[in-house]
C-alpha cells in the first residue's frame, strides 16, 4: 500500500492534570454584556497512590442497596469529573458494591473531557487491579480524549501500551478508529505510522481501511496517489465502495475540479456501484461551491429521471450557495419550496440565510430571519448570533450588538471566543478603548481564552493611543498564557512604537522575532526601514533593505517610498532619482504615491519645471494623478505668482484626475487671496469650495476680508461670512452675535468672533472636509 513510514516507539507519557484556576480580576462596573458565573474547580488525583483527592460538590444520593445500572445512571448525571468521583468513592465504600467496566469506563470519559491524562492511567491501573474487564472500548476513550486536547502522538502510543501492559490486541475495526481520528486531526505523517504499524502486525486492511487512507490522501491533495490506492484494492480482495468514490469526488471538489469529480462519477457507475443521495449532494455541493448554481439545478434535474428525490441536505446546499453568491432572495424561494416538500428548514438553512443577509449589510431583515426561526421552533446557535453581532459591529452598531449578545446567554447559549471577538473589535473601531478592555477582562474571567485576534485588537488600540507600556504588557500576558504571537502582532508593535518615536525598542522587538521563530515578513521590514527613516537614519535604513533581500524578501513600493521619502524631504534630489532608478531596474513599478513623493521633492528644491514635465509623463502612462501629484506643482505656481497656470492645473484635476482634496483648496485659496489675481476670483473660488463643503482657512479669508473691505465691498464679505457660518454650523446664539457685528459695520469684531470660533472647533483646525 502506498502509505510507509518507519514506525517509532512511542513512551507513554502521560501529561499532568489539569488546573483551571480562575483569573484574578478587578470589577467590571460599567460594561458587562453576559451574566458572570463562578468557574467550576477541577479534580485532582494524587499520582503516588491510588485514592482520589476530591474538590467538594454535591452528592447524589444512592439507596444502600443500589444496583451497578443505578450507580452508573447517577455516574452519568453529574455534570463534572470531581461529582463523579465522589459517587463513585462514595458508592466503593458500600458492602454491595461490585466493581464493573462500565462503571470505571464512565469514570474514566468524565476525565478525558477536562484532559486528567495522569488521572486516567491511574485509574486504568486501579480497574485492572479490581478484576474488571478491559477492552478496546476501553482504549477507544483515550483516544477520544487524546484527539480532543489535540495530543494526537500519545495515540500512536497508546496503540503500543494496550498490548504490551494490558494484552488486548488491536483489531481491523480498531485501526480504522484510531486512522480516522487522525486524518480528522490533520496528522497526516502520524496516519503513515499507524499505518505501517498495522500492517507490520498483520492485521489486514478492509474497504473502511482503504476509505480512511485515501481520505488521508485527498486531504493532502495528492488525488493521483488517492487513485491508485482505490486500484490497489482488488489486490486485497476488497471492492471499492460509493464512500470510497465520493471521497475522490471531495477530494477533486476541494481542489476545485468539479470536472474531475464528474468522470469519476462516471467511473463508478461504470464499476456497477449505484449512485445514491450522497454523491448526487457530494457533486452538487462541488457545483455550488464553485458558484456555478444554475449547473447545480441542471445536474438536479438529470438525475431526477435517475430517481433522485432531493432530501434535506441538497436544499441546505443550494440555500447556502445561492447566499454566498448574494442571491437571498432565490435562497428564499428555494426554502419556500423545501417546506413544500415537507422539509423543515433546519439551524444550517436559517444560518445560511442570515449569512448571506449580512454581507448584504441587511441586518434588519437577518433579525426578522432570526425571529422567524425562533417562531417555528429552531433554536439559534452560537453561529447564529456570533454572525448577527459581527455584522452589527461592523456597522457600528455596538449598542445592539451587546443587546443581542445578552439574549444570547439569556437563552443559555454560552458566548465564545467569536463573540467576545466582535464586541472588542466593534468597541475599539468606536474608541471605546476602556469598555473593550473591561470586556477582555471579562472573557478571560468567563474561562473564555482570548486568542492571536484578541490580543492584535487590543495592542493595536493602545498603539493608536500612544499607550505603548500597556500595549507591550499584553505581549507579555499572551508569552505567559502560552498564546501564540505571530507576525501580525509583532507588526502592530513595530508600527506602534516607530510612530510613537520609540525607535530603539522597536528595534529590539524586530531582533526578538528570529529569537521567538516568528518569521519577519516585508511588513516587518516595511515598519523599521519607515521609522528609520523618520529619525534620519537613513543608512540603517539601508543597510535593512539590503538584510531584508537576503532574508529572501523582495523591497517593494513601500519600501522604496520610504527612503524616496527621506531624500526628498532633505533635498537630495539626485539620490531620490537613483531610488526611482534602482526601483524600476528592480522590477517593482513605481506608483502614483512614488512620482507624488518625487514631484514635491522637486518642487521643494525649486524644480518647478522639472516637477510639471514628470506630471505630464506620468500622465502618459496612464496613471489616474491624485491630489499628492497635483498639489505640489500648483502651490510652486502660485507661490510665483503664475496663478494662471496654477488655475489651470487645479481645473485640470477636477476633469481627469481624482477630485481635489481639503490641502488642494487650501493652496489655491491661500494663493488667491495673497495677491495671486483679481479679487472677484479669489470670491467666486471661496464661494465654489464652501458649495464643495470646505471651509476656508481662517488667515487666508483674513486677508481677503481686508481686501474687500478697501474695496468698499462689505456686502460681498457680509455674504461670504453668512455662508461660512452655515457650512461650519455654528449655534444660533453664535451666529447671532457675529451678524450684530456685521450689521453695525464692525467687521473685524465680526471676523475675530468667527475666527475664535472656529478655532476652538478641534475639527476646523485641521482643515477638515465638512
Amino acid at each position: 500500500m502506498a502509505f510507509s513510514l518507519s514506525f517509532k516507539c512511542y513512551p507513554w507519557s502521560l501529561p499532568l492534570t489539569l488546573n483551571h484556576s480562575p483569573p484574578s480580576l478587578s470589577t467590571i462596573d460599567d460594561f458587562q454584556p453576559f451574566p458572570v458565573s463562578n468557574p467550576h474547580q477541577h479534580l485532582k488525583l494524587s499520582s503516588s497512590t491510588n485514592h482520589f483527592v476530591l474538590s467538594p460538590s454535591p452528592l447524589q444520593d444512592l439507596p444502600p442497596d443500589f444496583t451497578s445500572k443505578q450507580l452508573l445512571d447517577t455516574l452519568r448525571r453529574q455534570n463534572d469529573e470531581s461529582s463523579a468521583l465522589r459517587v463513585f468513592e462514595w458508592a466503593s465504600k458500600q458492602p454491595n458494591f461490585a466493581p464493573s467496566s462500565s462503571v470505571y469506563e464512565e469514570i474514566l470519559r468524565k476525565l478525558g473531557k477536562v484532559g486528567s491524562f495522569e488521572s486516567m492511567r491511574n485509574l486504568l491501573h486501579e480497574m485492572n487491579r479490581a478484576g474488571c474487564s478491559i477492552g478496546k472500548a476501553t482504549f477507544l476513550i483515550f483516544i477520544d480524549s487524546y484527539a480532543e486536547f489535540e495530543l494526537y502522538d500519545e495515540i500512536l502510543a497508546c496503540l503500543l501500551v494496550m498490548e504490551n501492559e494490558f494484552g488486548v490486541k488491536p483489531d481491523t475495526h480498531f485501526y480504522n478508529y484510531a486512522l480516522n481520528v487522525l486524518v480528522e486531526g490533520n496528522k497526516l505523517k502520524l496516519v503513515e505510522t499507524a499505518h505501517l504499524h498495522m500492517s507490520s502486525r498483520g492485521i489486514k486492511p478492509d474497504v473502511s481501511t482503504f476509505n480512511v487512507l485515501i481520505k488521508a490522501l485527498c486531504r493532502a491533495h495528492q488525488i493521483r496517489p488517492a487513485i491508485l490506492m482505490m486500484e490497489e484494492m482488488s489486490s486485497y480482495g476488497l471492492s471499492p465502495d460509493e464512500k470510497t468514490f465520493t471521497t475522490i469526488m471531495q477530494g477533486y471538489i476541494e481542489d476545485g475540479n468539479i470536472g474531475g469529480a464528474l468522470r469519476i462519477k462516471e467511473q463508478m457507475v461504470e464499476y456497477g456501484c449505484s449512485c445514491t443521495n450522497v454523491t448526487v449532494n457530494v457533486l452538487i455541493n462541488g457545483f455550488c461551491k464553485e458558484g456555478r448554481i444554475e449547473e447545480a439545478l441542471g445536474f438536479i434535474q438529470e438525475m431526477a429521471s435517475d430517481g433522485f428525490r432531493p432530501d434535506q441536505f441538497t436544499f441546505n446546499t443550494l440555500v447556502n450557495g445561492l447566499c454566498r453568491e448574494g442571491h437571498v432572495k432565490h435562497a428564499l424561494e428555494v426554502m419556500d419550496v423545501m417546506l413544500q416538500e415537507g422539509f423543515d428548514p433546519d439551524i444550517y438553512t436559517y444560518n445560511s440565510i442570515i449569512s448571506g443577509l449580512c454581507k448584504l449589510g441587511e441586518v434588519e431583515e437577518a433579525v426578522e430571519i432570526l425571529n422567524q426561526m425562533i417562531s417555528r421552533d429552531c433554536s439559534p446557535n452560537t453561529v447564529t448570533y456570533n454572525t448577527l453581532i459581527s455584522t452589527l459591529c461592523k456597522e457600528n452598531q455596538v449598542k445592539e450588538a451587546t443587546e443581542l449578545a445578552r439574549v444570547l446567554t439569556s437563552k443559555g447559549i454560552l458566548p465564545d471566543s467569536c463573540t467576545f471577538n466582535s464586541l472588542i473589535q466593534g468597541l475599539c473601531m468606536t474608541s471605546n478603548h476602556e469598555s473593550a478592555m473591561e470586556l477582555f477582562e471579562e472573557m478571560k474571567y468567563k474561562g473564555c481564552q482570548p486568542d492571536e485576534f484578541t490580543y492584535n485588537m487590543l495592542i493595536d488600540s493602545h498603539c493608536s493611543r500612544g499607550r505603548i507600556k500597556e500595549a507591550l504588557n499584553l505581549l507579555k500576558e499572551m508569552e505567559f498564557n502560552g498564546c501564540a504571537r505571530n507576525v501580525v502582532i509583532y507588526n502592530t508593535l513595530i508600527d506602534g512604537l516607530c510612530k510613537n518615536k520609540r525607535i530603539e525598542e522597536a528595534e529590539e522587538l524586530f531582533d526578538q522575532m528570529e529569537l521567538q521563530g516568528i518569521s519577519r515578513n516585508s511588513v516587518s521590514y516595511n515598519t523599521l526601514i519607515d521609522g528609520l527613516c523618520q529619525s534620519r537614519r537613513v543608512e540603517e535604513a539601508s543597510q535593512l533593505m539590503d538584510q531584508m533581500i537576503m532574508e529572501g524578501l523582495q523591497p517593494d513600493k513601500f519600501t522604496y517610498n520610504s527612503l524616496l521619502t527621506y531624500f526628498c524631504r532633505a533635498g537630495d534630489i539626485q539620490k531620490a532619482a537613483d531610488i526611482v532608478q534602482t526601483m524600476t531596474s528592480s522590477g517593482c513599478e513605481p506608483d502614483i504615491v512614488t512620482y507624488g513623493t518625487l514631484i514635491s521633492g522637486l518642487c521643494k528644491a525649486g524644480r518647478v519645471e522639472v516637477a510639471s514635465r514628470l506630471l505630464r509623463t506620468i500622465q502618459m502612462k496612464g496613471m489616474v494623478l491624485t491630489p499628492q501629484a497635483y498639489n505640489p506643482v500648483i502651490q510652486s505656481l502660485l507661490r510665483r505668482k503664475r496663478t494662471k497656470e496654477a488655475m489651470r492645473l487645479f481645473r485640470e484635476m477636477m476633469e481627469k484626475g481624482d477630485p481635489p482634496d481639503a490641502i488642494s483648496y487650501k493652496i489655491v485659496f491661500r494663493g488667491l487671496c495673497n495677491g495671486g489675481g483679481p479679487i472677484g476670483e479669489a470670491v467666486d473660488f471661496m464661494v465654489e469650495m464652501t458649495d464643495k463643503g470646505f471651509i476656508p482657512e481662517f488667515s487666508s479669508f483674513v486677508m481677503l476680508a481686508d481686501g474687500l473691505c478697501a474695496l468698499s465691498m462689505e456686502d460681498t464679505l457680509i455674504k461670504l461670512v453668512d455662508k461660512v457660518t452655515v457650512k461650519a454650523k455654528l449655534r444660533g446664539s453664535e451666529v447671532s452675535m457675529i451678524r450684530g457685528f456685521l450689521k453695525i459695520r464692525k467687521f473685524h469684531d465680526a471676523l475675530a468672533t468667527l475666527g475664535g470660533i472656529l478655532d476652538s472647533r478641534k475639527p476646523w483646525r485641521s482643515y477638515r472636509h465638512r
